[in-house]
């Protein structure tokens, strides 16, 4: 492979605007990828993407500002944050530029509607399938600039040497090889690890933290592991995300009794310890949009429509959509400085798997795609002014094939659904030092027996158990800091 001199590693929002920013500075870059880019989970994104772009209302970004850190309950960075909130309308200045299809008024100007935790109409988006819009466009930008990609390649591990990030240890899920990339700079933007949670989240399961997992491996700075977001409407059989922008239109949360019991566009975590607290009381809770009216929800949440019947057997027409608190965002990941390095030089984190220190411990609505857009931009200029490039000095590549020597007694796809399901009930929407601790001590357990797990299929191509495994093994990592992390909450 001809030298490289930016290797990103993640092909999401994040990842495609970094390389996009990279490219467009003359640099090569390589993009890779676990998955395709359109299956990312930022295709997930429906509600809205942040920005001031009006101020005859009363907004200004000054005050997207002050909520952004109010949401964050005042442990974000407010230099990070007006760096991110001055960039807003840059941004979708940008993505309109390059064909992104956001709605429209009737007078041709990009929709906004209000999403919780603020009360202007700040977020632009498409429908609800803003995410989804958002990386369709960034991907065939990435095809204008030509940019190469290794799409299912998974990320095994960074090649760190003399303190520099040299390049990483990439897998071929196609063919079962092991590849070693060596590059000026390496950007990490591989998404969050909300996925631990497994059945009790809005994200794929994928997404684990694997990034973060070789973080702590090679003692790579990380922070805030324990700030993790509760979307609070999940639908209650799958956990799928029905958008805030549903409360934004005027969506109401009712207990089993009717009753109205918190207003539902106060930020998130609030929202979510309300429902919480009447489930643990023995209610259902629904999200009520039936009042809005088909021809409404048809226009402007037709996917909420869709999934609902898809997923729940619910038509959100005629019925309350049965929900609730799910697993949807990590604050914390990868801690980064002001230009996105990490605590190694030359690597560079940016989105959901870096803790940029602009959500602090909750995340306003909006904010993500944001983030991912400004933020990669951002970082992909960094990483092109890296000028020197460095040989790797060690010879050995990344040994795959111990993972074949192992004949599993035990299941680890079934200890991961009871991992998830424990990380939901003891360190999810409330938590206590004594489910903490019990918890600490199962993951402990599971720990001891991975010498008793392991791969059933022994062969080289498309091996996902494979991938699997290993993604397991990080899982484990991952939210063995996060409970710990938790833990220092209380003390």
């Amino acid at each position: 492979m001809n030298q490289i001199d930016v290797l990103v590693i993640g092909s999401g929002g994040a990842g495609l605007s970094a390389a996009i920013s990279a490219k467009q500075k003359s640099a090569s870059v390589l993009v890779v990828g676990e998955s395709y880019p359109t299956r990312s989970q930022t295709s997930m994104a429906q509600g809205g993407i942040n920005a001031v772009l009006d101020s005859s209302n009363g907004d200004s970004v000054q005050k997207h500002i002050e909520d952004t850190i109010k949401a964050s309950h005042d442990l974000a960075d407010p230099k990070m944050v007006k760096m991110l909130c001055e960039d807003a309308p840059k941004v979708i200045e940008w993505l309109d530029s390059i064909g992104v299809p956001f709605s429209r008024t009737k007078d041709g100007k990009i929709a906004q509607r209000r999403l919780g935790g603020t009360k202007y109409p700040r977020a632009c988006y498409s429908q609800d399938y803003t995410g989804l819009k958002v990386i369709q466009t960034l991907y065939d930008k990435t095809l204008q600039e030509e940019i190469t990609f290794l799409n299912r390649h998974f990320l095994l591990d960074l090649i760190v040497e003399d303190g520099l990030c040299k390049g990483a240890f990439i897998f071929d899920i196609k063919n079962g090889e092991v590849k070693k990339i060596n590059t000026k700079s390496v950007i990490l933007a591989t998404g969050g690890y909300s996925g631990i949670f497994h059945s009790y989240t809005t994200n794929n399961y994928s997404q684990n933290g694997d990034s973060i997992a070789i973080a702590i491996k090679n003692k790579i700075d990380i922070s805030n592991l324990n700030y993790v977001q509760f979307h609070p409407t999940g639908l209650k059989k799958s956990s799928v995300l029905i958008s805030e922008s549903a409360r934004g239109a005027g969506g109401k949360l009712l207990n089993s009794k009717g009753e109205r019991f918190v207003d539902e566009l106060l930020p998130r975590d609030k929202v979510s310890e309300a429902i919480w607290e009447q489930i643990s009381g023995g209610e259902d809770v629904f999200l009520d949009i039936t009042h809005l009216g088909e021809k409404f929800i048809d226009e402007n949440l037709p996917q909420e429509r869709k999934l609902a019947i898809f997923y729940e057997g619910v038509d959100p027409v005629k019925e309350p959509l049965p929900i609730k608190p799910v697993a949807h965002y990590s604050m914390g990941g990868i801690s980064v400085d002001e230009n996105f390095e990490t605590s190694i030089k030359n690597l560079f984190a940016v989105g959901e798997c870096s803790d940029a220190k602009v959500h602090g411990a909750n995340r306003l609505g909006g904010n993500s795609l944001l983030e991912i857009v400004a933020f990669g931009k951002r970082v992909g200029k960094y990483a092109a002014d890296v000028t020197t490039f460095s040989d790797i000095k060690k010879e050995d590549v990344f040994d795959i094939k111990k993972y074949f020597t192992t004949e599993p007694k035990i299941n680890f796809y079934q200890k991961q659904q009871e991992l998830g399901s424990m990380l939901y009930s003891y360190a999810g929407v409330k938590k206590s030092i004594k489910k903490l601790n019990t918890l600490l001590t199962y993951i402990d357990e599971l720990e001891g027996q991975l010498s008793d797990m392991g791969i059933l299929d022994k062969g080289k191509t498309y091996n996902t158990n494979l991938v699997d495994f290993i993604k397991f093994q990080n899982t484990l990592l991952v939210a063995r800091e996060y409970v710990k992390s938790c833990i220092k909450e209380f003390s």
